[in-house]
């Protein structure tokens, strides 16, 4: 019985995702991670001091926008200094395709993004505990954007690109964050040798 639950939840999340990303406002186009004016200043307030008591590796918050602290995770690369090019896809299944990547220390890679469903996605490159708490507050506040070196926010059938330098070796972590999408299992791994 238990097993036979199991399944119809995890079937079911995809279908929430979908249905909680159209109701938000489609955390995609500007980039910025901020607030959407329905909010008000109540969820400024909570916002604020949740941002307030966060100070982890990988995403820093400061009222309603990123400081982000890179170490362990890279920094972002410059075109010239590309050594490859990786394309990831994102899927309405809740998946990147590849989900594991493999890249040497030291390595400036271009990872084109793209997006083949039809509801938003994103990737955010991260470590795992920074990724799990911004998906916390990104489920507490559905309507923050992204202006991050290290994310990109992009809507259906669109494509995008970032340049990442993976400088240390290690395994570095990326998700989707959007309401339910992270919990429906869209992440991945990077292993840096």
């Amino acid at each position: 019985m238990n097993k036979v639950l199991s399944v119809l939840l995890l079937s079911l999340l995809p279908m929430l995702a979908i249905a909680a990303s159209e109701q938000t406002n489609h955390h995609g186009g500007d980039h910025r991670h901020k607030m959407s004016n329905q909010g008000g200043q109540h969820n400024h307030e909570m916002m604020r001091r949740n941002h307030h008591k966060n100070n982890m590796s990988g995403i820093n918050h400061n009222m309603g926008s990123h400081d982000h602290k890179m170490e362990g995770i890279g920094q972002p690369g410059l075109a010239t200094e590309v050594t490859r090019t990786i394309e990831l896809v994102m899927k309405d299944n809740m998946r990147f395709i590849p989900e594991k990547l493999e890249v040497s220390a030291g390595e400036t890679v271009r990872l084109k993004v793209v997006n083949e469903g039809r509801i938003d996605h994103e990737l955010v490159i991260g470590e795992m505990e920074s990724l799990l708490e911004h998906a916390k507050e990104m489920r507490m506040m559905p309507n923050m954007v992204h202006d991050d070196p290290n994310a990109i926010t992009l809507k259906p059938g669109a494509k995008g690109e970032l340049i990442w330098k993976f400088d240390q070796a290690g395994v570095v972590d990326f998700a989707c964050l959007l309401p339910g999408h992270f919990e429906a299992g869209m992440k991945g791994q990077v292993k840096v040798k």
